[in-house]
């Protein structure tokens, strides 16, 4: 494993920042468990952050659950658990820094609007799926006034340069994508995920991010914002997500699949972390192990390439 940057005292890390809007899943738990042996399994410390910028789901309550759950799976972190919330004025300097170099306009359109524009389109906008088509991009001043008069408040989008930004994953492997006009600030002010965690990564010396497949096709975005703020690229690896029979991300209504639920159905922490160990292809059938002795043994090309299907493992049972 290689470090691209050491921090200011050689010490870099992993990390694992669910956001503390409900109980974690199976899912959430085993992209936890990945990241956790990547990070100590390459030396690096690990950190857990709690991504609560949504402060109307985000709860104490479940972030109290989420730490505890971890915990149970014998995670453990360097350090205090950092909030995105308290962190604000660190966002709010970072759009300050991009206007400044003329990056930033206002975007008056309402998400239904967006995705009226482009349905609309003849042309597919530039950027990942359900990219932003650039309505707002080049308004006058006066068009703008009109908006603020209609009673809009905008949201802050970046002027995106539409170029490929590429990147190697660490499971995925090379990958490239192009980025639109990313929001950087909701019309409520809550500063967004793209602009957040990419600032807090830097702050917090993180060079390996572990997260969910789903990201992928973000993961070009934070790099050009990267880029533009000077801030260093992390290690990037996306793990397959965890699905059911059909193939769609888990639902907490369905199977079991919280460690509340889990246990209720009789399971074990130890038999929790056993099946998620040899979804990673690290533990024989029957073998019980410990995170401990799963640190041992981890690789990340061992890591499955294909979705984790909840539902076989269900059947199988914690020993199967």
């Amino acid at each position: 494993m290689h470090h691209t940057q050491a921090g200011q005292n050689g010490t870099v890390f992993g990390r694992f920042a669910p956001s503390p809007t409900g109980e974690l899943h199976v899912g959430n738990l085993r992209t936890a468990l990945v990241a956790w042996l990547a990070a100590r399994g390459s030396g690096r410390k690990f950190l857990v952050r709690m991504e609560d910028l949504d402060r109307v789901q985000s709860a104490p309550e479940h972030e109290r659950g989420q730490l505890a759950d971890l915990a149970s799976l014998g995670l453990d972190w360097d350090g205090e658990v950092v909030r995105q919330n308290e962190r604000f004025d660190r966002y709010r300097a970072a759009i300050d820094q991009l206007a400044s170099q003329g990056l930033v306009y206002p975007c008056y359109c309402t998400r239904r609007e967006i995705r009226e524009q482009i349905a609309a389109a003849v042309q597919a906008p530039h950027g990942p799926p359900g990219a932003y088509p650039g309505t707002c991009r080049d308004l006058d001043e006066a068009d703008r006034q009109l908006k603020q008069e209609e009673g809009r408040s905008p949201a802050l989008r970046l002027r995106a340069d539409g170029v490929d930004r590429q990147f190697a994953d660490l499971f995925a492997g090379d990958y490239s994508g192009s980025v639109d006009d990313v929001v950087l600030a909701r019309a409520d002010g809550v500063p967004a995920y793209n602009l957040a965690v990419i600032v807090d990564d830097a702050a917090q010396q993180v060079d390996q991010v572990i997260r969910g497949d789903d990201l992928l096709d973000s993961t070009p975005r934070q790099i050009m914002l990267q880029q533009l703020l000077a801030l260093p690229t992390p290690d990037y690896g996306h793990v397959p997500l965890v699905v059911d029979a059909e193939g769609r991300r888990l639902a907490k209504r369905d199977e079991p699949v919280t460690v509340r639920q889990l246990t209720a159905d009789g399971w074990t922490m130890a038999q929790l972390v056993s099946v998620l160990g040899r979804s990673l292809g690290l533990v024989a059938s029957g073998e019980s192990v410990t995170s401990e002795q799963l640190l041992q043994r981890f690789a990340p090309e061992l890591v499955p390439r294909e979705p984790m299907v909840w539902t076989e493992w269900l059947r199988r049972g914690p020993t199967g």
